[in-house]
């Protein structure tokens, strides 16, 4: 980032934060940096990061965690806005949605993944496998993590920016059904990548639906 010209600075460093989420640079999940480093990234002082980093919790794109800092939450306005609808939304509802969206994202993957997307998709679901365990907060942030990167290997901008509105619910409702139930379903999982992989949509849709359908069942 460029520090601020000296007029209207807290609407330009809002501005800026927001370009920094919509970039990419931080992503979904992550914690923004300090007050003391955006002050100096900016040029301007805490009054006026303070004031622009709260512009856009309210605008929902950030979230202030008590004693963790403050993590991005989505890469937009509308983002941040369907967010706070789905965090008040049923398990059951989010779990529907997320079937119809996971189905077309998974069978998209496949089509159009390329070998950065079958890298990570390898990565993470080894990553996965590793991390589970029903009392390690990673386990849960491994599976979002495999989740969001089939969507990412869609490669639909409109479909990940809607699926990171839904990210806190899905990792809400993880962690509930995780509590309620166990299970780590890695079977389901590794097929769902591999189909992915081997570039097959019918086989990677089929997986997913049937996945869901069995997280469904208990409902």
């Amino acid at each position: 980032m460029q520090p601020v010209r000296r007029s209207g600075l807290i609407s330009q460093v809002t501005e800026q934060l927001r370009a920094e989420i919509r970039a990419g640079r931080w992503p979904v999940g992550t914690r923004i940096p300090t007050e003391p480093a955006l002050c100096e990234l900016t040029g301007t002082g805490r009054n006026t990061v303070r004031e622009g980093v709260q512009a856009l919790v309210h605008a929902g794109m950030l979230e202030r965690r008590q004693g963790s800092g403050t993590f991005v939450v989505a890469t937009s306005d509308l983002g941040g806005t369907l967010s706070k609808y789905f965090a008040d939304a049923h398990e059951r509802d989010v779990l529907e949605l997320r079937r119809a969206l996971d189905t077309t994202a998974a069978a998209l993957a496949a089509q159009r993944r390329d070998e950065t997307d079958i890298e990570t998709l390898r990565r993470l679901l080894v990553e996965r496998e590793l991390a589970w365990d029903e009392d390690n907060p990673r386990a849960i942030e491994a599976d979002v993590e495999l989740h969001r990167a089939i969507v990412i290997a869609s490669h639909n901008a409109v479909y990940l920016e809607f699926y990171d509105s839904l990210l806190p619910a899905i990792e809400e409702g993880i962690r509930n059904r995780t509590a309620r139930e166990g299970g780590s379903y890695h079977a389901e999982h590794t097929e769902l990548v591999e189909a992915v992989i081997a570039g097959d949509g019918e086989r990677a849709a089929r997986a997913t639906r049937c996945f869901f359908d069995e997280l469904l069942a208990d409902y």
